[in-house]
């Protein structure tokens, strides 16, 4: 071992004496982290387990990608007449997975599971405020952080993506309907 002339102690016995220090900074910096935790609103911390991938929605999904470039029809319920956005869901649901939804988007958004945003998987639905009011818009998640609606805008039915500054803004919920 060296030892340090000044001080007459080793180079070793330096560290040794800061574990003491270390460990409650440690510890002082986890109390204030969990602190902090727990001040976030409660409907943004985590309190379920993502689900695994659902059939179901990838079957909903799949059979939504062949309806790009349908037509936009307020009202619209069937993809010969042109489709809404809550026409398109009900009308995809019910064809990929016999499942029956109706209504506006708010009525959609009362049924399912509520998800958190993260855990999203292929069918699930995402609600968005685009007109100044809650649940004005429902579109069906595909992965990859993206979508399929049917906006009024361009008046046809494609695909955008929830990072998309506009859609990222106006997001409010997402909901599952499988397993």
């Amino acid at each position: 071992m060296k030892n340090d002339s000044a001080t007459g102690s080793s180079a070793r016995a330096a560290p040794a004496a800061l574990w003491p220090v270390l460990l409650l900074i440690g510890l002082v910096l986890s109390v204030v982290l969990s602190a902090c935790s727990s001040l976030l609103p409660q409907s943004r911390q985590s309190t379920a387990a993502p689900l695994p991938i659902s059939q179901t929605g990838n079957e909903v999904a799949i059979y939504a990608l062949d309806l790009i470039g349908t037509g936009y029809r307020f009202g619209g319920k069937n993809p010969e007449a042109g489709l809404d956005c809550s026409g398109m869901v009900s009308y995809i649901y019910r064809e990929a997975a016999g499942i029956k939804i109706s209504g506006s988007a708010a009525d959609i958004a009362k049924d399912g599971k509520e998800i958190e945003r993260q855990w999203l998987r292929p069918g699930d639905l995402i609600f968005f405020n685009t007109e100044h009011r809650p649940f004005s818009h429902v579109a069906i998640y595909i992965g990859d952080n993206r979508f399929i609606h049917a906006p009024s805008t361009n008046g046809r039915v494609r695909i955008d993506r929830l990072d998309n500054r506009y859609y990222a803004e106006r997001y409010e919920m997402a909901r599952s309907y499988f397993d």
